[in-house]
C-alpha cells in the first residue's frame, strides 16, 4: 500500500514568536474564512497582529523570512477550530512547531496536513527563543522519532502524543490520501450501504405511501 511520505526530521531557521494562549483568530482573521479554499491564506498569517505591531512583529521581520520552524509558548491554537490556522502558517512556510504546549484541536488539524507540533521545557523554548532572537540564522532542527530539537550544538528533549508519532513516522497522517489509495475498497463498502446505494429505487417505493409504506 502506497501512504503518504513519512515525517521525521524537520530542520531550517527558525521564527520565535512569544506570547501565551495565541488564538487561531490572531493567527488568522476570520473575515479569511470565506474563501472556498486554502490558496492565498499565507499573506494574511497574523494579519492584524502585524498591523498594530507596526512592522515590529516578528512574521513581519526579514531576518526570519523563510523560517520553517515556528517557536511558541503555551497553549498556542486555542480558540475556534478552524483548520485555516495551520493551513495558513504552513501556506506561509512553516514545516514544523515547537511550543510549551498546543490547542489539542489545533494540533489535530496541524497533524492532518503533516505539520508536527512538539511539546518542550517552557526553560527550553526561553532558550531556543534567545538564541534565534540572537541569531536569526540558528539553524533548528526537530526530530519525531527522537523526540529532541536541537538548535546549534544544544540538544533538548521534547514530547509528542505516540498516536501522532506513530501516524507522522508511518505516513499515514493523511486519512484522505489513505482512502484514495484504496479507493476500490471504499467503494465496495459504500456499495452496501443501504443509504447509499439504490436511490432510485427508494424513489420509486415512495410511490402511494412516504417511505415506501404502502396506503391501507
Amino acid at each position: 500500500m502506497t501512504v503518504t511520505s513519512r515525517i521525521d526530521e524537520i530542520r531550517g531557521r527558525a521564527l520565535p514568536l512569544r506570547g501565551d494562549d495565541i488564538d487561531t483568530d490572531r493567527i488568522i482573521p476570520a473575515r479569511y474564512l470565506r474563501s472556498t479554499s486554502f490558496e492565498g491564506l499565507d499573506a494574511h498569517v497574523f494579519e492584524d497582529d502585524r498591523r498594530s505591531a507596526s512592522g515590529l512583529h516578528p512574521f513581519a521581520n526579514p531576518a526570519f523570512a523563510g523560517a520553517r520552524v515556528l517557536v511558541v509558548n503555551r497553549n498556542f491554537g486555542c480558540g475556534s477550530s478552524r483548520e485555516h490556522a495551520p493551513q495558513a502558517l504552513y501556506r506561509w512556510g512553516i514545516r514544523a512547531l515547537v511550543g510549551q504546549s498546543f490547542s489539542e484541536i489545533f494540533q489535530g488539524n496541524a497533524t492532518m496536513i503533516g505539520l508536527p507540533c512538539l511539546a518542550a521545557d517552557p526553560k527550553v523554548i526561553e532558550t531556543i527563543m534567545q538564541m534565534v532572537e540572537a541569531r536569526p540564522e540558528t539553524v533548528v532542527t526537530l526530530g519525531v522519532s527522537t523526540l529532541a530539537v536541537s538548535a546549534d550544538d544544544q540538544v533538548f528533549g521534547a514530547t509528542l502524543g505516540p498516536a501522532i508519532r506513530e501516524a507522522l513516522l508511518s505516513g499515514a497522517w493523511d486519512p484522505t490520501t489513505l482512502l484514495l489509495d484504496r479507493y476500490e475498497d471504499v467503494q465496495r463498502v459504500a456499495e452496501r450501504l443501504p443509504y447509499l446505494k439504490g436511490f432510485a429505487g427508494n424513489e420509486e417505493r415512495r410511490v402511494g405511501g412516504q417511505f415506501g409504506v404502502k396506503p391501507c
